[in-house]
């Protein structure tokens, strides 16, 4: 519309239009920025990821066998006080995870994924305050040979403890 109006005004007119249309560009420019810093600052720390169940060669379990779906994340923060110390999600059918909105704070995490059946991977990794972290685990079925089992459990099921699943600890006095 400018263009085609171009060659009837003067010269002083046409410098004035682009002119304002720069002034406008410049002003639609600042606000985009303002508005991203406000976004960027927005942004709560988060832990977000996938966890992938592999057999003992490292190949993909078929979705047929079994699911990710229900595998747990832990993500403990060692630097925090005890009520931000710990957080835990469960992994969706899709094998994907994230952290529940401001329940993680800045600082060093010990995050691990665990499933019965398979060996429970860790990774650390240091979240600060708009830190977005993506994690991904590959968890190796355990061979049936390797597991541990418990004497007289009633049933197979409830013989298999997954090492590292299992933290048991002696009474204190």
């Amino acid at each position: 519309m400018i263009v085609e109006s171009i060659g009837r005004l003067p010269y002083r007119q046409y410098s004035l239009i682009v002119h304002e249309e720069g002034e406008n560009m410049n002003c639609a420019k600042h606000i985009l920025f303002a508005v991203m810093v406000l976004l960027v600052g927005a942004c709560s720390p988060k832990i977000y990821g996938t966890v992938q169940l592999v057999d003992a060669n490292m190949q993909p379990v078929p979705a047929a066998k079994d699911t990710p779906q229900g595998t747990v994340v832990n993500m403990i923060n060692t630097t925090a006080t005890l009520e931000q110390a710990s957080h835990a999600v469960s992994v969706d059918a899709e094998g994907k995870f994230e952290s529940l909105k401001d329940k993680v704070a800045p600082g060093m995490y010990k995050v691990e994924a665990s499933r019965i059946g398979y060996m429970t991977e860790t990774q650390a990794v240091e979240i600060k305050k708009h830190t977005r972290k993506k994690i991904d685990f590959k968890l190796k079925k355990i061979q049936e040979g390797k597991r541990k089992t418990i004497e007289g459990s009633k049933s197979d099921e409830d013989k298999i403890i997954n090492p590292g699943e299992v933290n048991i600890q002696p009474p204190t006095m």
